[in-house]
């Protein structure tokens, strides 16, 4: 399930997509409804892994620091809320095994698991914070 917190990191991703030049991390919060200190650790956290720029001072703020056709969901849900698998002898970089399990190679479990992890990566780490951007705007003009 995905957290706040990454719900949070795409939002205020996909509002740096759309702006021109930088943003304030308070116009961010106020127009996605972030609540402003949780966005600010959000914003440090994606500022550490390189997918934002900040400035500081006068004419500071937030920016992506590559293209968002660059950034992929994938990506962003690794960051903030870690490995995409649901169980954690299918993940790929937190694997750990299952006490429980005598022979993982016969788990069914284990093997379903290892399905939805890869069917899940593939849909995140293909879709880019300029599509979901355009998918969003795309479904508020049919709302209209």
């Amino acid at each position: 399930m995905l957290s706040n917190k990454a719900k949070y990191g795409l939002k205020a991703l996909i509002h740096l997509a759309g702006a021109e030049g930088q943003c304030l991390a308070g116009d961010i919060a106020k127009e996605n409804n972030i609540p402003r200190k949780f966005l600010d650790a959000i914003l440090v956290e994606l500022r550490n892994a390189g997918i934002i720029n900040s400035k500081k001072g006068k004419h500071g703020g937030y920016l992506l620091a590559r293209p968002a056709e660059k950034v992929t969901v994938g990506q962003i849900i690794r960051i903030l809320d870690g490995p995409l698998a649901p169980i954690a002898c299918a993940s790929k970089t937190a694997y750990q095994r299952c006490a429980d399990c005598p022979d993982e190679d016969a788990c069914a479990i284990h093997d379903i698991m290892l399905d939805v992890r890869e069917s899940i990566a593939l849909i995140l780490d293909r879709t880019s914070i300029a599509s979901l951007r355009e998918r969003g705007s795309r479904e508020a003009r049919v709302l209209r």
